[in-house]
């Protein structure tokens, strides 16, 4: 069960929105009773500008843990994990495909304008947004903001402060396919880079932030990679 928090706003015609995928806790960061407030997801200022603010928690897709792929929606498609291959999706593309099927319920209520609604994370939810974006040509608008390595980030770059397919891998495995692991030190060697990934987004809408201080998210890296892009 995906739960969607939808403010929206009172307008004489459909609302443009903005879909937050929320990879923090969701009691803290987006309570519909906004009984807790978090800059995470300003839904006040939001619907002040007449958009809706909309977000879902990421582990009611699929927990951020490695599970072996035995939990979440993997289990519903995969009840046998010994059928996955080492191109079998992961992770981050069951948050992405659970934004889908929001999307789903998007394009049904009329208060809503499913022509305009951007899909926006940060960090792993940043990555997921962009993944979300190229493979969903539903969403008019792709934002990331840290996606940082496997995100936004070129590899064919030398950034020795940011985060590497190596050092990502090794901390999260089961966001990727197993055959991403191959790249771990070979950035170099990769015949293909992110850049690719935000063309894929084209010729809708993609907006790519970083943080000024975080170097472990390699924001030259993911500069030039919307250059190229």
């Amino acid at each position: 069960c995906i739960r969607v928090n939808a403010f929206i706003p009172i307008r004489s015609t459909p609302a443009p929105g903005f879909l937050l995928i929320c990879n923090r806790d969701p009691a803290e960061n987006i309570d519909p009773e906004r009984n807790r407030k978090s800059p995470f997801w300003p839904v006040e200022e939001i619907i002040a500008r007449g958009y809706a603010a909309l977000a879902f928690y990421n582990g009611d897709v699929c927990p951020d843990r490695n599970t072996g792929f035995t939990v979440g929606v993997h289990s519903i498609f995969e009840p046998n994990p010994s059928v996955r291959t080492e191109e079998s999706w992961a992770t981050i593309s069951a948050w992405a495909w659970g934004a889908s099927r929001v999307m789903d319920w998007i394009v049904t209520e009329p208060l809503l304008d499913a022509a305009h609604i951007a899909v926006i994370g940060h960090s792993r939810g940043g990555k997921t947004a962009l993944w979300c974006g190229a493979t969903d040509p539903r969403f008019a608008y792709a934002i990331s903001s840290c996606s940082g390595c496997s995100g936004a980030k070129l590899n064919h770059m030398d950034l020795p402060s940011s985060e590497s397919i190596a050092s990502i891998t090794k901390s999260f495995p089961y966001w990727f396919c197993t055959r991403y692991n191959s790249y771990a030190g070979k950035e170099m060697e990769m015949p293909f880079d992110q850049h690719e990934l935000l063309a894929l987004i084209a010729p809708r809408l993609l907006a790519v932030g970083s943080a000024t201080l975080d170097h472990w998210a390699g924001q030259k890296g993911g500069f030039a990679s919307t250059v190229r892009a």
